[in-house]
């Protein structure tokens, strides 16, 4: 499953996450799930050539790879303290109103996406992610909690839906595994489908923290975490048409980002 580089994670953190992770259940989630049928289940989709070349937290085939799907549950409630839940959870507390359609970009396995569909049980709940594998593995959770969630297949840069279709928009560690450009046109793409005065919330690495603490950018495999570190999601927001951005810092290594589309918005008249 390594890529061969010696990273801190696989000189430090790997043998003590191989003590704590139940290696038993991930082997029943492994074959509990057709992954043929998976990836046909949810229609192939054209892939980024970053999404196909990065080999994310060490992955041979990144997200592409049923392994990522088995492990990152597992591995996540470990690398994002104090508790996993806690962190996404201030995603979730950031929102304002009351969404009645809600859209989850870059959702992986579903733990923010069923987290929005508990708080907001009567809003119509989608989660998109490139990764069919990832979806399969969200798919077994919902049914699970008894949730009733839309999952897709898709590209967060291009996605499948009208203008003004969705009073929220979410993405989940997302950004810090995209390149620069790839975020912006993902927060172009979200203002275009967001109703006017919807809300769009992101949860990430804290960009302050990753910039003073490259170490951080070493534990993990991560293809395009400096440069998410060296950027910054408000300017970006900004730069996108949102209003009222604002970043609150949780633990000092996360962020919550949230912003408003203008509730005067409209869109622009073509001859």
């Amino acid at each position: 499953m390594a890529t061969g580089q010696d990273t801190l994670f696989e000189r430090f953190l790997a043998p003590v996450l191989g003590q704590l992770l139940d290696r038993e259940a991930m082997l029943q989630l492994r074959r509990s799930v057709d992954w043929a049928a998976a990836a046909d289940q949810f229609g192939a989709v054209g892939y980024p050539d970053y999404y196909q070349t990065g080999n994310f937290h060490g992955i041979e085939g990144g997200y592409l790879s049923p392994d990522a799907a088995v492990t990152y549950d597992p591995i996540t409630q470990y690398v994002l303290p104090p508790n996993e839940t806690w962190v996404r959870q201030n995603l979730v507390d950031t929102i304002q109103g009351q969404p009645r359609r809600i859209l989850d970009l870059g959702c992986g396995t579903g733990s923010t996406t069923l987290l929005l569909k508990q708080a907001f049980p009567k809003a119509e709940v989608i989660g998109l992610d490139l990764s069919p594998y990832m979806l399969a593995v969200a798919e077994q959770k919902a049914t699970a909690e008894g949730l009733s969630v839309t999952w897709i297949q898709g590209d967060a840069a291009q996605v499948p839906f009208a203008d003004a279709s969705f009073d929220l928009v979410s993405a989940s560690l997302l950004f810090h595994e995209t390149p620069p450009s790839v975020a912006r046109a993902v927060l172009a793409e979200s203002h275009r489908l967001l109703k006017p005065a919807g809300e769009i919330a992101i949860l990430d690495g804290n960009q302050r923290t990753l910039r003073w603490a490259g170490w951080l950018n070493d534990i993990f495999e991560e293809p395009y975490i400096r440069e998410y570190a060296s950027g910054s999601l408000d300017a970006w927001m900004g730069a996108a048409g949102f209003e009222s951005v604002r970043t609150e810092d949780f633990w000092m290594i996360h962020q919550v980002t949230h912003g408003v589309k203008p509730a005067d918005y409209s869109l622009p008249a073509y001859k």
